[in-house]
């Protein structure tokens, strides 16, 4: 049973198909996006969706429109553009009551090895959605932020009070965001909520390419027989964290009080999972499904930027925000893994 103070979404969710607003999804071709267009199609909102598909897909849209009904479908405006231009911003943002700004460019690799375009993204794009949603008079501006941003800070659990100094450019692009979030609600009374996000998972999340995230990547790699690569010893651990329970957080930091805006958030579950137990736990998984990986991984030197250990304290995001995450890792995982077989 939930407490009092958790009862929000439940209730959000039966309030929101009578009172359909217009949301606005930047990157909504990707992981994070597509799931929340499925979400709030499902709840008959209207959306506009932005999107350049640097990396996002069209088979994630493609997907979303199989899973809610035509008359859901017609609701939903897509918008082909780049938010590193300010025009496509403020056309995606005209009649807009609430932004969920997910588009950038993820990946603490791809950062060091382009900074360049990591910066464009993440901060030029970031700043263009904040003048245009400024500017249209949105209701409210929700962003992904990252658990990158705690850096070299030691502490666990993470407490979004307390972060250290950044390892990557990628994590640099993101606490800009929250800087500029910060000078915009002093400057112009403009109120945001940014979600650090912890290692999110889930259906549409690409496992190909050389930035793909470690779930997927190593789903398919067990799927095709191939070996998994752990990088150090294995002993390293993270916060992972179910789409569901990320939808949650947004849809509720969307809607929230203004008391609880110009804050960030952590988004996750409050635990932590080594990479060598989630090993276990994806080969559990798939043999529960049929799929039998009797490899053993093979283990390499650690990765540049990362950091060693992260978890989240979820207290802040509970209390102010009604914040109740429904899916643990194995769960979540369990949930998930009949779409990864899938495709």
């Amino acid at each position: 049973m939930l407490s009092a103070d958790n009862r929000r979404y439940p209730q959000l969710l039966d309030q929101l198909p009578s009172q359909p607003k217009t949301w606005l999804i930047t990157g909504a071709a990707g992981f994070i996006g597509s799931n929340l267009l499925e979400h709030l199609l499902k709840l008959n909102q209207h959306v506009i969706a932005l999107d350049n598909f640097a990396t996002g897909h069209q088979s994630n849209l493609d997907e979303v429109r199989s899973l809610v009904s035509t008359e859901q479908w017609t609701r939903l405006q897509s918008i082909e553009g780049d938010i590193r231009n300010p025009e496509d911003c403020a056309r995606a943002c005209e009649g807009v009551d609430y932004v969920l700004h997910q588009a950038a460019l993820g990946s603490v690799p791809r950062s060091l090895n382009d900074p360049i375009t990591t910066n464009a993204a993440n901060i030029t794009g970031f700043l263009n959605m904040l003048v245009a949603a400024r500017d249209a008079g949105v209701k409210s501006f929700t962003y992904a932020a990252s658990s990158s941003t705690y850096g070299d800070h030691p502490a666990l659990p993470k407490v979004e009070e307390k972060i250290g100094k950044p390892l990557s450019p990628y994590a640099v692009t993101k606490h800009v965001n929250e800087l500029y979030a910060e000078v915009f609600a002093r400057s112009y009374g403009f109120k945001a909520i940014g979600l650090r996000y912890f290692n999110v998972f889930g259906k549409r999340q690409d496992p190909n390419g050389a930035y793909a995230a470690v779930i997927p990547k190593w789903t398919a790699a067990m799927v095709r027989g191939e070996d998994v690569f752990i990088n150090g010893d294995g002993e390293t651990s993270r916060d992972f964290c179910f789409i569901e329970n990320a939808v949650q957080a947004n849809l509720l930091a969307a809607t929230a009080e203004d008391s609880a805006r110009n804050e960030v958030y952590n988004v996750a579950v409050g635990d932590r999972t080594t990479l060598n137990d989630l090993f276990a736990a994806l080969k559990s998984a798939l043999a529960e499904n049929g799929v039998v990986y009797d490899k053993a991984p093979v283990y390499r030197d650690f990765r540049p930027g990362d950091v060693r250990h992260s978890q989240a304290d979820i207290g802040k995001a509970s209390s102010r925000l009604g914040y109740n995450p429904e899916f643990r890792i194995v769960e979540g995982i369990a949930k998930a893994m009949p779409w990864y077989l899938k495709h």
